[in-house]
């Protein structure tokens, strides 16, 4: 049975405010309502695996969002950008986003993203991974994009999608739409698993 079809019976709610997550699934088919997880706090423990912490911090907005029925289906991301070992959060100011990029330039980061379902009675969480390369960026392109573009909201201080990532971006290992905040295919195959697994 095809998975929209396994889908109808249940209210689907997406715990994001991305605008390119929303995109994403409603081009995939889905058909879901938004709700606000209602907490900013995406602490985590510094002895965490990096790798580790979208599923951590998808899990925990989910714990935010009540399931009202057992129809109620969760779904929460978070996306992470990496390099070296260290993680690139969503910038605070335009100098924050200008190094972001510094940094970004002529390397090689991970994107990851955690994705998290939850139901009143299962719930199942999964990440992956892809490897973004950028050329070498010039200080002139940082400062067009950062100012044109305002990548404020965005992990690692870039959308894929935008300009600096048309631009800049020279090779991409592993899902696209992952870097662009939700790995759809796989979201898809892991949904029809989880779903078929409560049936059983």
């Amino acid at each position: 049975m095809l998975l929209l079809e396994l889908l109808k019976p249940y209210r689907i709610l997406l715990a994001s405010q991305s605008p390119r997550r929303h995109q994403l699934m409603k081009t995939a088919g889905f058909h879901f309502e938004t709700v606000n997880p209602g907490h900013e706090d995406e602490d985590f423990a510094s002895n965490l695996p990096l790798d580790e912490v979208p599923v951590f911090l998808a899990q925990k907005k989910a714990s935010y969002v009540p399931v009202q029925s057992e129809k109620d289906l969760i779904i929460t991301a978070d996306t992470v950008v990496i390099l070296n070992n260290s993680i690139l959060n969503k910038p605070a100011n335009k100098q924050e986003a200008i190094s972001m990029l510094q940094r970004l330039s002529n390397s090689t980061h991970r994107v990851v993203t955690g994705v998290c379902f939850k139901t009143l009675s299962h719930q199942h969480s999964f990440s992956d991974t892809t490897e973004v390369s950028f050329r070498q960026l010039s200080d002139e392109e940082i400062q067009y994009y950062v100012t044109h573009y305002h990548p404020y909201d965005k992990a690692g201080s870039y959308g894929a999608q935008d300009w600096i990532g048309l631009v800049g971006i020279h090779s991409i290992n592993g899902s696209y739409f992952n870097v662009m905040g939700l790995p759809v295919e796989k979201l898809y195959v892991e949904l029809e698993k989880f779903l078929l697994g409560m049936v059983k």
